[in-house]
């Protein structure tokens, strides 16, 4: 019976860890489950077929275009959005008959849906399902006599939505922020069990399991961020989300550090950071052990697994006296007279497995409160007694300016996708007079949450490949189904639900499915033909051929130019992380790092969307995708650094064991003066002082006699980060241009940007 309860809980924790938060599969369920309802309800009142279309597209529209996270925001929303379905239906039935003033009410509709996204979730909401509906009633050729049962359907959609949303499938950021936080606990045993495999791993398979790290170590690192966007809609309280926050960033740092450290511990030379970011990296050489080196590294690999039921039990069975053991036991590394003898690698890697063991229980205490104190060992109370004198210590910036006009991100939009849509208007009356809103909806998709040109040129790239192997499936499907209304509602249902259980996944594979349905919903609408899907294709073809030329032409965003800000912005993120940390490291009052390095994990994940179109795999600039790939992973590795030295840092004002040293002045100037050299140079600004490199922060770590700093220590550790981030902002020069002051050593021959 155990075996089998931990069997079944091992599959769920992998799904878990693949679905953060449930999100994807509570979207799909809360969509399939409205227009369910709307299907049963209409079904009973024995409407016709263009009523269940017009009801089940309406319950999908009104189900995922409201994007609030409060349930209160939510339903007031989706109260605004009624009438506003109600009023689009009505002009698109009283306007589809007059093609001039139908096509110039259109085009100022998708003006205004893509403005309102100005206003947040609420008025993007307002904005997407006004769009939608006034499609719909192009899509089922609405006429003013089709009114009272369209807003019957309407009603009926909607009234089923707010009921699954609230009542059947009821969802909130408490819940939400629950699951995340069992989907972080599920990525990190993922993690800690990668780990394992790099230790034990034969050098042909080395590369592999790495590469295994490096997304494992991603996964672990997009679970952080997305606990840290629902904090503050999901905790009780501040201090309650503040404490979370920080405990999850500890999580975090320690087990990334420990994949260096077990890397470092079958290596013959130590590894840099920028090894878990970019796969270009070489590993360093494995190390020879000698026998008893290797009886020490098979203890550490028991230690490993030990670590990983740890992390794997962080949840209802943490209170077990078997974990218990294991927590005290692994705590003990974090004593020197409890490290194995071997080498300062292997002594590292033990050492990292106690400050990870000691993230858990800091995670376990913000999660499930004190819990039983019996059977602790000195190390566990000791551990237990920083946490609270963390929290007892820490309970008790700089905004951009806002553009106006149309230097706003939303104004340029809206205007790129008026632009695009008349184009796609005309060029889709000579595809089609019947259904030429096929092109005009493509071009609105492909718009939707993209800032350059490169994003909208791949989105429209991934949607076409999507609908023409969506339209082969339709085909098939339509033969199959024939005209059994049921059977294809009910593949209706399916598909619908890999559409948004997808979304998230791959913009291609959701088009695949979105076109598959349509075909089915042709079907139903007794208008389909081979030729009716073969026009969807040359409209949607049509489509992101309008979107691209608008986004080309009328004012636009270069990729270059977006990624240069989205740069410009985690630089500046990573500068104030970093002059913070060394400040409050050198004796500087305290600061709110864990805020400021929040906003850098943000500023970073906005940089990689940014520099998304130039690494596709089938872009033909070869040597720029490598220096971007480059870039983005060096920034990542400063990053890391920066997030260890801030967790570091806010220990300073209470702890016996990390002491301020003024020293550390200096070097908080070299690394803030070399991020302002770096900003300077990506605003064109070519007069500014060259990167100081001087002497290598290495230099601290050896000391002088007496002074010098023990391997494994807070001080080593800090001087080590300290370093590792004075090298990466140095190598970040040579890709964005800067000028260097003599040579930077170990330029991994990386070109510089074109």
């Amino acid at each position: 019976m155990t075996k089998s309860r931990r069997a079944r809980t091992g599959v769920w924790d992998r799904y878990m860890a693949s679905d953060p938060g449930l999100l994807r599969l509570m979207s799909g369920l809360r969509t399939v489950g409205a227009i369910g309802l709307t299907l049963l309800v209409l079904s009973l009142l024995h409407v016709g077929v263009t009523d269940l279309v017009a009801g089940a597209l309406a319950s999908m529209v009104s189900t995922f275009g409201v994007r609030d996270k409060r349930v209160r925001d939510q339903a007031v929303t989706l109260a605004l959005c009624l009438p506003t379905a109600l009023v689009s239906v009505s002009l698109g039935a009283e306007l589809n008959p007059h093609i001039v003033v139908g096509d110039l009410f259109f085009v100022l509709l998708i003006f205004t849906s893509a403005y309102l996204r100005r206003f947040g979730d609420r008025g993007g909401s307002v904005g997407l399902i006004g769009f939608q509906i006034y499609f719909l009633s192009l899509f089922v050729h609405a006429g003013p006599g089709d009114l009272p049962s369209l807003w019957r359907s309407l009603a009926i959609a909607f009234a089923s939505s707010a009921l699954v949303r609230f009542a059947i499938l009821p969802e909130t950021p408490e819940r939400t922020l629950r699951r995340l936080r069992q989907a972080f606990r599920a990525r990190a045993a993922q993690l800690v069990a990668t780990q394992v495999d790099v230790l034990e791993a034969d050098p042909e398979r080395l590369d592999n399991a790495v590469a295994d790290l490096r997304k494992d170590i991603a996964r672990l690192h997009e679970t952080a961020l997305m606990i840290q966007a629902r904090l503050d809609e999901g905790s009780t309280d501040e201090a309650t989300a503040a404490q979370l926050q920080r405990r999850v960033a500890d999580a975090e740092l320690a087990a990334e550090r420990l994949g260096v450290l077990v890397l470092n511990a079958r290596s013959a030379e130590r590894a840099d950071t920028i090894v878990l970011h970019l796969p270009e990296a070489a590993l360093p050489a494995p190390a020879p052990h000698g026998l008893d080196e290797e009886r020490t590294v098979r203890t550490l690999e028991r230690e490993l697994r030990a670590l990983h039921e740890l992390v794997a039990r962080l949840g209802d069975d943490d209170s077990s006296a078997a974990t218990a053991e294991i927590r005290n036991r692994l705590l003990g590394y974090r004593d020197d007279e409890n490290v194995p003898q071997a080498s300062p690698a292997v002594q590292e890697a033990f050492r990292g497995i106690g400050e990870t063991a000691r993230a858990v229980l800091g995670l376990r205490l913000a999660l499930d409160g004190a819990g039983d104190e019996a059977d602790e060992t000195a190390e566990t109370a000791r551990s237990r007694e920083e946490f609270e004198a963390e929290d007892v210590a820490l309970a008790g910036e700089v905004t951009a300016a806002e553009r106006t006009g149309l230097e706003r991100r939303t104004t340029r939009a809206a205007a790129q996708v008026t632009v695009g849509s008349m184009l796609a208007i005309l060029g889709g009356e000579f595809l089609s007079s019947q259904r030429w809103y096929w092109a005009v909806l493509t071009c609105w998709v492909v718009f939707l949450n993209t800032s350059s040109r490169g994003e909208i040129l791949v989105r429209g790239y991934r949607r076409v490949i999507g609908t023409v192997a969506g339209v082969v499936a339709g085909v098939g499907l339509a033969g199959v189904v024939g005209r059994h209304t049921f059977t294809a509602f009910s593949l209706v249902l399916l598909l619908i639900f890999a559409m948004f259980f997808t979304a998230a996944l791959s913009y291609a594979l959701m088009s695949f499915f979105v076109t598959a349905m349509l075909g089915l919903l042709y079907t139903l609408l007794h208008t389909y033909s081979l030729s009716v899907l073969l026009l969807r294709v040359e409209e949607t073809a049509l489509g992101a051929a309008c979107g691209i030329i608008a986004a080309l032409f009328v004012l636009p965003v270069s990729t270059d130019q977006h990624t240069d800000e989205q740069l410009a912005a985690a630089l500046a993120r990573l500068r104030e992380v970093a002059m913070a940390a060394v400040a409050q490291l050198s004796g500087a009052p305290a600061a709110d790092l864990l805020d400021l390095a929040r906003d850098l994990d943000t500023a970073l994940d906005d940089l990689r969307r940014s520099t998304s179109p130039l690494t596709y795999p089938i872009t033909p600039l070869r040597v720029r995708r490598r220096t971007v790939r480059y870039l983005v992973a060096l920034l990542e590795t400063c990053a890391y650094h920066a997030r260890a030295l801030a967790a570091t840092a806010e220990l300073v004002p209470y702890s016996t064991g990390v002491a301020a040293d003024p020293r550390l002045e200096a070097v908080g100037q070299r690394i803030g003066h070399n991020i302002d050299v770096l900003l300077a140079r990506i605003e064109g600004d070519t007069s500014t002082e060259p990167i100081r490199t001087g002497p290598s922060i290495a230099s601290m770590l050896e000391g002088s006699g007496s002074a010098a700093v023990r391997s494994g220590s807070v001080t080593f550790r800090v001087l080590r980060h300290l370093q590792r981030l004075d090298e990466g902002i140095a190598g970040l020069a040579r890709p964005i241009g800067a000028p260097v002051e003599g040579e930077i050593a170990e330029s991994a021959g990386i070109p510089k940007a074109a």
